[in-house]
């Protein structure tokens, strides 16, 4: 019974870590759809406000194509969900930009998916032999018997000389079948699959070392030096101790020799040429940025280690030991005043202490500071001269302008002499068409209200206006004629 309950204890932790908890939830496939378009072994890093309108606009597609279960809110808020969850990392690029990338559960998650589309099974006689080999090649370079070493190297040698021997004598030379080498393509590929992952992993170490360091300077638990040397100690176990680290140490002095990397892309590019019929394009980009990935993966992980080194460079060079130095002083000066008080006080005897500033009186606080951005003028716009509008002449300015005054108050000043029941309606039917647009009503209306002759009646009536483009409208007015009071307060 026992056996079972460490066995459910262990399986238990498996499923509560992020690369099972991303499998294992409602919208495991649609979440794993979406990190799959939006990132890749190209694209390792998104800007934070692109992948927002990224995973909103992927999502918005995947209801519209008749998906029930998609899962809810913006795309800003499924981003920082998924970053809670482990899935995302929300960082800082060399340039200042934030960007998102992909963490080493979530690329496992991908990876796994990832093999289980593969159609093929993983049983075959190219792995055994694979197997056989690497368990042979393991146990040259371990076995701490040296006449067992030599024997496994001899018997090696000896193997590959015959071989050697019957292709210069003329033998023939046996081709690989087709689903061997397919196999081994795949197998190839698999493994090529996984180099992300790893790195992530290395990457992620460094990222957990960088932020111990930074919560140790801010609450100042610990003094310079020992934080240095926590760092040194830190990085030199990770390296040496830690499977991510090895395996990075061992890529890194791989990536180092030049001669090693030449073979492989010697090797890379002749098996290009020999699967040219079973490779497809998106296989062949993978296989021929296996060196650029490893690179890649090596300066992200260099990038990390560096940011450690900017971090405890920034801190020692800004640091203030004078300041250091006066505040020990005036630490060690209120100890000596506190034993001083300390010999004459009783033993209930308190001291009132001030825990927080008083708070200050400042009669106005500004909100906006200059800003030089708002100072640069706006460039000019670029415009063809063939597109450009005909420019207006001062009369057709005048059309589309203001009421005219000055002819209107003449007009008004000529109205002696006219019927006694004449109106300012009928008035202004008389007049020229350029006087009788909509805004020349209301500038004769204001000089009729500030005339003696003119009174307003209850009555209204129909002024027809005439616009510049020659169309008509008809406006009600309040009747004005000649009398001995004016309403003023109508209009």
């Amino acid at each position: 019974m026992s056996e079972i309950r460490g066995e459910l204890a262990r399986v238990s932790g498996a499923f509560e870590q992020p690369t099972l908890s991303l499998l294992n939830q409602k919208w495991a496939s649609v979440v794993v759809s979406v990190l799959n378009s939006c990132f890749s072994r190209d694209v390792r890093l998104v800007s934070t406000a692109r992948l927002h309108v990224l995973v909103e606009g992927l999502l918005a597609e995947i209801a519209h194509s008749g998906v029930v279960e998609v899962p809810q809110g913006s795309g800003r808020e499924l981003c920082l969900r998924w970053t809670n969850a482990q899935w995302l990392i929300r960082s800082t690029a060399t340039d200042g930009s934030e960007v998102y990338s992909l963490t080493s559960h979530a690329q496992q998650a991908l990876d796994f998916v990832s093999t289980l589309r593969q159609e093929r099974t993983g049983l075959s006689e190219h792995r055994i032999a694979n197997i056989v080999a690497t368990a042979r090649r393991i146990n040259r370079e371990s076995n701490p018997d040296r006449e067992s070493r030599v024997a496994i190297l001899d018997a090696e040698i000896t193997q590959l000389a015959v071989e050697r021997d019957r292709l210069l004598a003329g033998g023939e030379m046996e081709a690989m079948s087709d689903d061997r080498m397919l196999e081994g393509f795949d197998e190839l590929l698999s493994l090529v699959a996984q180099l992300p992952s790893d790195f992530i992993r290395v990457e992620e170490a460094f990222r957990s070392v960088r932020s111990d360091i930074l919560d140790d300077f801010r609450a100042e638990r610990r003094v310079p030096g020992e934080v240095i040397d926590r760092y040194l100690e830190r990085i030199d176990r990770l390296i040496t101790a830690t499977p991510e680290g090895r395996a990075f140490e061992g890529a890194f002095a791989l990536l180092r020799d030049e001669d090693l990397l030449d073979q492989l892309r010697q090797d890379v590019n002749a098996l290009i040429e020999q699967g040219e019929e079973f490779l497809e394009d998106r296989d062949r980009r993978g296989l021929r940025g296996i060196v650029p990935l490893m690179r890649q993966g090596l300066d992200s992980v260099l990038d990390q280690r560096s940011r450690i080194t900017d971090v405890l460079r920034t801190y020692i060079s800004t640091r203030d030991a004078a300041k250091d130095r006066e505040l020990d002083r005036i630490l060690r000066s209120l100890e000596g005043v506190v034993s001083t008080w300390l010999k004459t006080a009783s033993a209930r005897e308190t001291v009132p202490v001030v825990m927080l500033p008083g708070e200050l009186e400042i009669t106005h606080l500004r909100e906006r500071f200059y800003d030089p951005s708002d100072e640069v003028p706006l460039a000019r716009l670029a415009a063809d001269e063939d597109e450009l509008p005909e420019a207006l002449s001062i009369e057709d300015l005048r059309r589309f302008g203001g009421p005219r005054m000055p002819e209107l108050h003449a007009a008004l000043d000529g109205t002696a002499g006219r019927p006694a029941d004449w109106t300012l309606g009928g008035f202004f039917s008389e007049l020229p068409d350029e006087l009788r647009r909509p805004v020349d009503i209301l500038g004769l209306l204001h000089l009729a209200v500030n005339s003696d002759e003119l009174a307003m009646t209850e009555d209204t009536e129909t002024y027809f206006a005439i616009r510049p483009d020659g169309s008509t409208r008809s406006f009600h007015v309040p009747l004005l004629a000649p009398g001995d009071t004016v309403e003023k307060d109508g209009l």
